[in-house]
């Protein structure tokens, strides 16, 4: 009986291709999985739920008694038009943003000029600048501006990212010399060598860059919160968080439910957008420290 059961997990790991030591690891790795994604599951349920069940002692990690009506009440606010915001601000920034950091990556990565080191530490020592020392400056400058409550107010501070410069600089360091070389023989300069050869080939670090620049202009909130003042300029963040259960010092209990599917909708982009394009992210973040 013994024997029988030690064949059939010898089966069942080479089925996995697993080895015995290698078990405990990815067991602790289920167990992370299981950690992370339960709060999701649970924001998701609950928002389906009614309050007597949001309200009630029992853990149902499936609703009972499932409703719609927490959706109708979220959809029964502007929700389309912050939408719409969010995917202008996320799309236009995102684009401007790793065409930038993939330029910087380019020239910090293959060509050669006095101080590129020291500029490329002088990029990365800015991440040690918090974000938030940021926020009065910035919000004076397009004060004095005019374009607050506008899109390029929560476009501008978001068109430059120092991670994304480090992933495509970090692509680059590792790009064949060779085709750099022909393509010069041939009468191609960098310009030119950048946009047919190097970009074309660079898809991996693009989509990681993507893939983060995305999810953090979506879900972008303080600096949205502090330059829009009307409806229509609000974004998805933004709005969903009039939805927010506790108020200050009070808790509105009725506002759990639609709490919970306006973060669920907010939510739905980033995820279909990282679960798409997942394999390229993990294939980008990877290069990253091949060479430094």
């Amino acid at each position: 009986m013994q024997t029988g059961t030690i064949r059939r997990i010898n089966q069942f790991l080479r089925q996995w291709n697993l080895k015995i030591g290698t078990v405990p690891v990815w067991l602790l790795g289920l167990a992370v999985v299981v950690v992370w994604f339960a709060p999701f599951v649970w924001m998701v349920s609950t928002s389906f739920k009614p309050l007597s069940e949001i309200l009630s002692s029992d853990i149902n990690w499936i609703p009972v008694h499932p409703i719609l009506t927490n959706y109708q009440i979220v959809l029964q606010s502007p929700i389309a038009r912050w939408t719409l915001n969010s995917v202008i601000v996320a799309v236009v920034s995102t684009a401007i943003a790793v065409t930038f950091a993939s330029m910087a990556g380019f020239a910090l990565g293959v060509l050669n000029f006095p101080g590129k080191n020291v500029i490329f530490f002088m990029i990365l020592a800015s991440i040690m600048i918090p974000a938030n020392m940021m926020v009065v400056p910035l919000f004076v400058a397009f004060l004095r501006l005019h374009i607050i409550n506008s899109y390029p107010a929560l476009i501008l501070p978001s068109v430059v990212s120092v991670i994304s410069v480090y992933i495509f600089r970090q692509y680059f360091m590792t790009f064949p010399e060779e085709l750099i070389d022909a393509a010069t023989v041939d009468g191609a300069n960098k310009i030119t060598i950048f946009f047919r050869i190097a970009l074309p080939l660079a898809k991996a670090p693009f989509i990681a860059a993507t893939i983060l620049l995305f999810s953090g202009n979506w879900n972008a909130f303080f600096w949205p919160l502090l330059v829009t003042f009307n409806e229509n300029m609000k974004t998805m963040p933004v709005g969903v968080a009039e939805y927010a259960s506790v108020i200050g010092a009070h808790t509105q209990l009725q506002g759990f439910g639609p709490g919970m599917a306006a973060v669920t909708l907010l939510s739905i982009p980033s995820l279909l957008v990282f679960f798409s394009l997942q394999r390229y992210f993990m294939e980008g973040i990877s290069r990253t420290g091949i060479k430094g």
